[in-house]
């Protein structure tokens, strides 16, 4: 039985078995109270030592990451912050952490730390407690999708495609590094290669979600993606997970009535599921934020913001208007904002975390976004300038969402690919999709880590997965 269930109990004092992980010891008046935690829940259950329960041999081995299996009664306890306790009546020791080399002590780490010993990090209260919300995020994904009538279809990870148009892969490759088989023009013979040409890492399962989509009506994707990006922010990795609906039929506003019910579905899960680990986590975040200057402070608690968007109905406006708001806003007109705004830059977080956190104190979903900015497949408006794109913002991270209705016309989606300079062979299969059958249908990516970064009220997206991987790290 797990601690979860144990701390639910009624003791009677019936016998238990506790089994997990040291987190402390301390020894008062020849009475040991040791806190045990096995990762199902937040919260620890104590268990008491009698002296002479237990040799002072054993006992000795009971230190802080230090695995035990205590056997005993499950008792009511005398102290505050727990219902239950265990009695002990014998200890086994699984494994011992000499207290010397154990590097998670009883005190505050810094996250900058805990990255170096990601494999370690996971016992930390912080990082189960972030692991917890991840894993309830995730079931809630695909319980929303199944409810809805959608099909998960696994899309490759190894493709010879490049959805995004940036060029910004990993490449896989058979060949051999130093002395690759060459053309005659003296070029890399990918021919010669396992899979007969190019192929990379997937950038998105987007194009080949499209394909399902053309045929079970209603399809999404949720795997690896992975970006060669140099970039070393606090929103990026190389290796993250992509959740990508894609529906036959739907068109711009159905894309934005999808993604909005999705978003407030799943974090509606979390708080309904994960209500003891998002209150450790917004603790975590109060103190946090009295380290930070007034004006960046979040004027909303972690649990507040997620009502925010659980509560409130999505705004819903243009780029262009939007633009308009940003330039009659006072931050622009005195210089606040880093960047310059004006009609066809590619928004910044700063201007969409104004719309949201100082305009309209809402969620917003933006659309119709001049093409140059956004990709090929997206689907031209009447006007020829814009798209009909779509990004939903959310408060404290901006984009979190990315979709659009996509271009069912074959010839305006080839003229797109030309434009962009996609080879027309390189995506064949792509396009003609468009020519048997082709239908109206949309879609949107959301970044897993993302979600999980706002769920948690993280500030670095670093600390939200399992194993970053980013720019010259790839440990563990």
């Amino acid at each position: 039985m797990q601690i979860k269930e144990i701390l639910g109990l009624t003791p009677t004092q019936q016998s238990i078995v506790v089994k997990g992980w040291v987190r402390t010891k301390r020894v008062s008046s020849s009475v040991a109270f040791i806190a045990i935690n096995d990762g199902s829940t937040i919260h620890n259950i104590q268990a008491v030592v009698s002296e002479g329960t237990v040799s002072e041999e054993t006992l000795k081995l009971v230190t802080t990451g230090s695995c035990i299996a205590v056997t005993g009664k499950l008792i009511a306890s005398q102290g505050q912050g727990q219902n239950v306790e265990v009695e002990v009546v014998s200890i086994e020791v699984y494994g011992t952490a000499d207290p010397e080399k154990y590097p998670l002590q009883p005190k505050k780490h810094s996250l900058e730390f805990l990255r170096e010993i990601a494999h370690l990090r996971p016992r930390t209260n912080t990082f189960s407690a972030i692991l917890r919300v991840r894993h309830a995020l995730a079931y809630a994904i695909h319980t929303y999708f199944n409810n809805n009538g959608f099909f998960y279809l696994h899309t490759p990870i190894i493709t010879g495609s490049d959805a995004e148009g940036a060029g910004e892969m990993f490449r896989v490759t058979t060949l051999d590094p130093i002395n690759p088989p060459l053309t005659e023009e003296g070029k890399v013979d990918y021919k010669e290669d396992f899979f007969g040409k190019e192929t990379n890492l997937t950038v998105s399962g987007q194009l080949e979600g499209e394909l399902g989509a053309m045929a079970l009506s209603k399809v999404y994707t949720f795997g690896p993606t992975f970006r060669a990006e140099n970039s070393n922010t606090t929103r990026h990795l190389a290796e993250f997970w992509m959740i990508e609906p894609e529906v036959a039929f739907n068109e711009l506003v159905d894309n934005m009535d999808l993604a909005e019910d999705f978003t407030k579905f799943c974090i509606k899960y979390a708080l309904d599921n994960c209500a003891d680990d998002i209150a450790f986590l917004e603790k975590r975040l109060i103190e946090e934020e009295k380290n930070k200057k007034k004006e960046e402070q979040s004027e909303l608690s972690l649990s507040e913001k997620l009502r925010f968007v659980t509560e409130n109905e999505f705004e819903r406006l243009t780029y262009t208007e939007a633009i308009d708001i940003l330039l009659n806003s006072k931050a622009h007109k005195n210089g606040k904002f880093v960047y310059p705004v004006e009609w066809g830059i590619d928004l910044q977080s700063e201007h969409e975390r104004y719309l949201v956190e100082k305009h309209f104190k809402k969620p917003v979903i933006l659309t119709n976004y001049p093409k140059d900015i956004k990709a090929f497949y997206m689907k031209l408006d009447e006007d020829g300038k814009t798209v009909r794109a779509m990004d939903v913002l959310f408060p404290g991270i901006g984009e979190i969402i990315g979709g659009s209705q996509r271009e069912d016309d074959y010839a305006k989606l080839l003229q797109r690919t030309k434009e962009v300079g996609i080879e027309e062979e390189s995506i064949w299969w792509y396009l003609e999709t468009r020519q048997f059958g082709s239908a109206p249908h949309a879609g949107f990516g959301l970044g897993f880590e993302r979600l999980v970064l706002f769920v948690t009220g993280m500030s670095n997206i670093r600390d939200v997965i399992p194993f970053p991987r980013t720019p010259k790290t790839a440990e563990f």
